[in-house]
Parts: structure tokens; sequence; C-alpha cells
């Protein structure tokens, strides 16, 4: 794929740095509204704030579980950008709520609101896009746009914690919502469904290509290749069928061996991650007494170092050792970070 396609999809990496921008703008801040909402006090240990991140994010895993594949499916019948649409237009009221009051009524209202609309939100702009890289963008050169797209999140990262760093409260969830606005607009007037229309043919040809030489030539840095190519006839018929069920999801996930492995991996490094994330700002509120500031500088420094990680070392790193290095480096990586944290609790905690 030629060179000019990272400035043609500008308009898919605006949208979804205003995307990450509103959502990482209003983390920093959240341990302090949930607890001032719930607790009876600002510094006191409240296990019901962990409790209710805690349902909150079992509650929307299932959700999400059940509309991802759904979600895709009406991305094949209705396009991305329809379906960009929906997650970019529900993802404004929930701090559009708290941008107007944030007592205890009002944070409830929030978070059953934020429960029901994160079962179809939560990762579908990142899912979509990536859908749409690898329906625009041909052969191995999707790695390396993959590594951009995560770096222009981390980069949405960076500048809404720095953000969140120097703004007040309110205004962050009013900025928060705004810029949820903002990108719903920018995508509904700038981003085209496909870049080229004769894209489709030539991407297919060129990663048969690409898979058949990789596998007569044993390449293991590949992942594995394709992972439904050696799949059975009839997994064909339906990877051939424009529109799939949920039916061909489950006959898909049967049918290849290396899908559900992918899957179990995604599982438990997703289930560690979250279950570390739901109570840690929570421990470092009681124990150390962090607020919103010191939260957002911890925030700071790991976006930072995930954002020169994504866009200049990631790229080559696949070039040098291949996908499956990477993986496996970055699986090592949250394995030590977990185990780090497990036991070094201590001031220079926030610094790991």
């Amino acid at each position: 794929m030629e060179e000019y396609r990272l400035g043609e999809l500008r308009h898919l990496l605006t949208t979804v740095f205003l995307s990450g921008f509103s959502e990482f703008l209003v983390k920093p801040v959240m341990t302090d509204v949930t607890v001032a909402a719930v607790c009876s006090g600002l510094n006191e240990t409240c296990s019901l704030a962990v409790y209710l991140t805690g349902v909150e994010q079992v509650t929307v895993g299932l959700g999400t579980m059940v509309m991802m594949p759904v979600i895709g499916n009406l991305s094949d019948r209705y396009g991305i950008k329809t379906l960009l649409t929906l997650p970019m237009c529900l993802s404004i009221l929930p701090p559009a709520i708290l941008a107007y009051r944030r007592d205890t009524n009002f944070f409830y209202a929030f978070y059953i609101t934020k429960i029901l609309f994160d079962m179809v939100c939560q990762g579908t702009v990142d899912c979509l896009a990536h859908a749409y890289v690898a329906k625009n963008v041909c052969g191995r050169k999707r790695i390396s746009m993959f590594g951009v797209l995560a770096g222009v999140r981390s980069i949405s990262g960076v500048c809404a914690t720095f953000s969140a760093r120097l703004l007040p409260i309110t205004s962050i969830f009013q900025v928060a919502a705004i810029s949820f606005f903002f990108g719903l607009v920018y995508m509904r007037v700038f981003l085209k469904e496909r870049l080229h229309d004769d894209d489709e043919d030539d991407c297919d040809e060129d990663d048969n290509t690409s898979g058949r030489n990789h596998h007569d030539g044993g390449d293991l840095t590949m992942l594995a290749e394709p992972i439904l190519r050696d799949a059975p006839t009839k997994i064909h018929i339906v990877l051939n069928t424009k529109y799939s069920s949920l039916k061909d999801m489950v006959s898909l996930i049967k049918n290849s061996t290396i899908l559900v492995q992918t899957l179990v991996v995604t599982f438990f490094a997703t289930f560690a991650q979250s279950g570390m994330q739901s109570a840690f700002l929570y421990f470092l509120k009681a124990r150390f007494g962090f607020n919103k500031n010191d939260f957002a500088e911890l925030i700071l420094l790991v976006t930072i170092i995930g954002s020169i990680s994504q866009l200049f070392i990631l790229p080559k790193l696949v070039s040098a050792i291949g996908e499956r290095r990477v993986l496996s480096t970055g699986l090592l990586m949250d394995s030590v970070n977990a185990a780090c944290l497990s036991v070094s609790w201590s001031a220079w905690v926030s610094l790991i």
C-alpha cells in the first residue's frame, strides 16, 4: 500500500483522537467524584465505590460480549461509518449528566446510563476503527497502521490527561461531552466509507499472495497465517457470505483453533488488567490520599510512555521480530507489571 495512505486515514485518526480524548479526560476525576457521591467522607475508605466499579465492569463486559458481534454484523450490512455514529452519539449523555450536577442522585443516574450505554459504546470505536483500517489498508502495512492507530489513541490520552490536570471538575465533564459531539459531527461530515472503490479486490489479491508466500516459506514471524485460511469448506462459505449471522460467528469459532486461542489470550489479559484497574485508583486514594491531580500525573506518565512505544517502537519491532514475538513480549511485560504492583505497596508505587 502506498505511503500516502496514512494521510488519507487522517479523518479516521482525528475521529479516534476526539473519541479517545473524551474518554481519557474523565478518568483522573472519576475516583474523586465516585467517592464524594457514594461515601460519607472523601478521605474515608469506602468499599461501596469499589463494588460499584466492579459491578459496572462485569455488567458492561457481559453486555459487550453479546453486543460486539451484533455491531460487527450490522457494520457489514450498513457500513462502518453508520455504526460509528451510534456509540459516539450515546457517549455524549453520561458526561453531560455530571457536567450539570454531581450529587448522589445525579451520580446514580450517570452510573446507570453509563452501564447501559457502555454495553454498546465501550471499545466499539476502537473495534470499528481497526476494521476500517483492515478494510482500506492491504498487506503487512496494516500492522504498522494498527500501531499508528494505537499511538494516536495514546496521544489523545496524553492531551486529555494533561487537560484534566489543569481543568476544574465541572469543566472536565463539559469538555468531554463537547469533544464527543465534535467527534461525531466531524466523522459524519468527513469520513468516507471506503477510501477507494477498487481497494477490496486489490487487498484480497495482496493478502492471498502474501499468505501463500509466508506459508510456503515458513515465516515464523507471522501469527500462524490468516486464521481461517485452511478452515473447512463450510467456513469459507461463511466468509464469502456478505451478511453473516451470529450463528455463523459461532461456527467460525468452533472451526478455528487459532481463533479460539486468540480469544482465550485476550480474555485473560483483559481480565487481569480490568481487575487490577478497578481497585488500583481507589487504593491509591485511600492509602496515599491521591486526588485528581495526582491521578492525572500518574496516568500522564503511563500514556506518554505508551505513545512513544506504540508510535515509534512497535512498528520497528513488528518489522524486526514479527507479530508473534511482539505479542509475547507485551504479555510478558503485563505480567511483570502486575507482579511488581502486587509486592511494592509503598509511596513510590505511583512511579511503576
